[in-house]
């Protein structure tokens, strides 16, 4: 899954397509706003940077900013997109799964965005999950977002395809046999009962293989590492409070901010 991912991000158009990209999520928007107190005293990691999208944003409001990606490509454009000046601001070619080249109890505020998490497999997601409590400072924050394996229910639901308009319906039915049809040996009910799933789907054309997970399942996953979980909605950047908000969620992907834990000596 890795090495299939990483391919489809080294590629020309894909680090083309990154280069162009300039907006936040709304999501993103309501923690640039909430930390709007904290921002200049704070060094961020930002995982998984990209073309540099959130980096416009975030880098200039942070005392400190660092941006990593593991596809060389895109860091060449970051380094020509954004260069030099008196911001202190620097991009290296990092993995996520192994940043030896930072110091323990380094960042105040960790960025993974555009659900870059999610195109690694369940094991070296939980090995980045430890690597970010490691390099964040207890504390410190932690915001990602993730697909949604519960909107993932509907899209693999052709009853839901359809639409008083004819041309959407058409559209969403296509959608829905290409997503069937890269994704064979996965039925509905299989989806049904999971709490995670790998799914080919529509991103770059049926190119990527992404990692979808249900939110109480995500929240499992956090618990060793982080706390004071919340959940925003990636459409509207509301933030989720009850577990029955969270439960009918049908968002394709949610946003999490947690706070990284105090370190033990287990494990570290």
């Amino acid at each position: 899954m890795f090495e299939h991912n990483y391919q489809v991000y080294m590629s020309s158009s894909i680090v083309q397509h990154y280069s162009q990209l300039r907006q936040l999520q709304p999501a993103e928007h309501i923690i640039l706003d909430l930390l709007r107190n904290e921002w200049s005293r704070m060094k961020m990691l930002d995982i998984g940077v990209g073309g540099g999208r959130t980096t416009q944003h975030f880098s200039r409001v942070v005392q400190e900013y660092v941006g990593i990606d593991y596809a060389k490509e895109m860091i060449a454009v970051c380094q020509k997109r954004f260069p030099p000046s008196s911001q202190s601001r620097v991009f290296e070619v990092v993995d996520a799964r192994d940043m030896k080249q930072f110091q323990d109890n380094s960042f105040d505020f960790i960025l993974f965005s555009f659900n870059g998490i999610d195109s690694l497999s369940h094991l070296d997601r939980l090995q980045v999950f430890q690597e970010v409590r490691r390099v964040g400072k207890p504390g410190g924050y932690f915001f990602f977002s993730s697909h949604n394996l519960q909107g993932l229910e509907r899209q693999f639901t052709w009853q839901n395809q359809i639409s008083l308009n004819p041309l959407n319906t058409y559209v969403n039915l296509i959608m829905f046999a290409l997503l069937r049809f890269f994704n064979r040996s996965i039925s509905l009910q299989q989806i049904k009962h999971s709490n995670y799933e790998i799914i080919q789907d529509e991103s770059h054309n049926f190119r990527l293989k992404q990692y979808y997970i249900r939110p109480q399942e995500q929240l499992n996953q956090l618990e060793a590492d982080f706390d004071n979980i919340r959940i925003y909605s990636w459409k509207s950047g509301l933030e989720i409070t009850t577990q029955r908000e969270l439960s009918v969620n049908a968002d394709m992907w949610l946003y999490y901010l947690c706070k990284i834990k105090e370190k033990t000596s287990i494990g570290f």
